[in-house]
């Protein structure tokens, strides 16, 4: 005998869906009636293993729901990228699908996942399948679909054949690959976003694949696209991950107009030479925020969509000043000044030339991309 140790055992072939949650709770009792029947027609083991931080009387409904469900309850702690690591650190399978607590999967998306993966090569890490928003008649929900910031990045499986990295609303992957790279960030400035986007960058900076099945698709509930409070959160949160992302990944940043950080130039310059120009400086901001957001609006202006299409044009403008805001905060908070006026870039050119049905009027470069 050598005396070295064997190596470890493979996890056995299956896929543990990993789900974290705070609150929530019919929707992910909506989410596990479905994993029920898709674990119905797949072919291999499935377990599901929900990551809750929720309050102690929501704590308790999640918990007695995971039984009825069989599925797996373990409590985690707030940052949505540490949960999931908990998540898979306890899968039992090979193979480990990420989704969120208000989706929904359809019947075959736990099969067409399980089939895709086993049966492709080594260096494909993952499948990525769409997240299809279901629609709302709310007046937010109708604004906040013009904006290039939400939910852009959920149907890039439609129109993509590989992607550098996808949304963790419906994302299968390796267990073994996600082990290699370490899993998702922990330090990330926001609790949530951001953490899929620097995954999937590094499983492709290691020689991982992730490809597209554009029939797998998850539903989505609107409910975080049917509030103002809820949207301008979530916009705000976005710009403040794209930050993070771009120290992260540099060569992922470029130069762009921030219009909250304009306007705020413009005001401290204004307030600065008032007494020079006799006052007149501190039109600049107005005439500034003005000019921007005709820009802003005139670049979501779509005619026939609606009853009133200018005036949600401006509206989402206006929505998306919470993404800006969002850049601007980031910039002060990590000490870079100079991402003022800047962004990540979320669509890379290798994701554009893979793309197949991509429409040629789609801005990918500008609207295509941030995450959930």
């Amino acid at each position: 005998m050598s005396g070295e140790l064997p190596p470890p055992a493979a996890d056995p072939p299956g896929i543990s869906v990993v789900v974290p949650v705070r609150g929530r709770v019919a929707e992910l009792a909506d989410l596990l009636e479905s994993l029920a029947v898709a674990a119905a027609r797949c072919p291999a083991p499935v377990e599901v293993v929900v990551v809750d931080d929720s309050c102690a009387e929501d704590a308790a409904r999640h918990r007695a729901n995971c039984e009825r469900a069989g599925a797996r309850y373990v409590t985690g702690p707030r940052h949505v990228g540490a949960k999931r690591n908990l998540g898979v650190a306890l899968a039992r399978h090979d193979l480990v699908l990420f989704t969120d607590s208000d989706c929904q999967l359809a019947p075959d998306v736990l099969q067409r996942h399980v089939s895709r993966l086993h049966s492709a090569p080594r260096h494909v890490a993952g499948v990525a399948g769409p997240t299809r928003v279901r629609d709302s008649d709310t007046a937010v929900f109708r604004v906040a679909r013009r904006s290039p910031y939400l939910n852009t990045a959920f149907d890039r499986p439609i129109r993509y054949t590989r992607v550098t990295w996808a949304t963790t609303s419906n994302l299968a992957l390796r267990k073994s690959a996600f082990q290699q790279v370490g899993g998702f960030a922990e330090d990330t400035l926001t609790v949530v976003a951001g953490e899929d986007v620097d995954l999937g960058l590094r499983l492709s900076a290691a020689g991982y694949v992730i490809e597209c099945d554009p029939k797998a698709e998850v539903i989505h509930h609107p409910g975080n696209s049917e509030s103002l409070r809820a949207v301008c959160q979530r916009l705000y949160t976005y710009g403040r991950s794209g930050q993070w992302l771009s120290q992260v990944h540099p060569g992922r940043r470029r130069a762009k107009t921030n219009a909250v950080s304009a306007v705020g130039v413009a005001a401290a310059a204004g307030i600065a030479a008032a007494r020079v120009t006799r006052g007149r400086s501190l039109l600049a901001a107005p005439l500034v925020a003005a000019a921007l957001l005709a820009r802003d609006a005139y670049r979501r202006y779509r005619p026939g969509d609606g009853p009133h299409p200018v005036r949600d044009a401006v509206a989402c403008a206006l929505l998306d000043w919470s993404n800006d805001a969002g850049k601007a905060v980031a910039a002060i908070q990590l000490g870079r000044p100079d991402y003022l006026f800047g962004e990540f870039e979320w669509v890379d050119e290798p994701t554009r030339r893979a793309a197949t049905n991509a429409d040629p009027s789609s801005p990918d470069g500008a609207a295509d991309g941030q995450p959930r």
